[in-house]
């Protein structure tokens, strides 16, 4: 009979053993989880810091970028072509794209900024671009397009 309750005592402990196994088994993967969702999040924030950060540089760089193109219209100087492509390029790799609106299409007022109401024949419609907009490659805009829209009862 002792041989049986020895058994018995053994398997219970085996038993809880087991248990604290399981328990212990399940709170390291709540961990590991935790940990990866961690990792995820300060990558997640590191990139919109890096984009934040380049944001600020950016709205101090476009008026700089705004004068050379203005200076190639009146130039047309070839060396000045290649810097402005450069500079272009570079805001490119760095997830910019830039927002040229034509005349004649729908004013969009996620990414222009209607700066004159000019009469024309149909309402919303581009009639004049003054400035290019830019934005981020997920849509976030840096600078709105500056654009006259037209207006169809406008009396002058």
């Amino acid at each position: 009979m002792v041989k049986g309750k020895k058994l018995e005592s053994k398997k219970k402990d085996s038993d809880k053993v087991y248990k604290e196994l399981e328990v212990l088994k399940l709170m390291l993967a709540r961990a590991l989880a935790d940990y990866d969702n961690l990792n995820k999040r300060v990558e997640r924030e590191r990139g919109t810091l890096a984009k934040i950060a380049s944001l600020g540089i950016l709205t101090r760089l476009l008026p700089v970028l705004d004068n050379l193109e203005s200076a190639q219209d009146h130039l047309q100087d070839a060396g000045l072509a290649i810097c402005i492509g450069e500079f272009k390029k570079i805001l490119n790799e760095d997830g910019l794209v830039e927002v040229k609106p034509k005349v004649g299409e729908e004013f969009d007022q996620e990414t222009m900024e209607a700066i004159e109401v000019v009469a024309g024949k149909r309402d919303n419609i581009i009639s004049e671009v003054t400035l290019t907009g830019w934005k981020f490659e997920d849509g976030q805009i840096v600078r709105h397009a500056k654009v006259k829209v037209s207006k169809a009862d406008i009396d002058n």
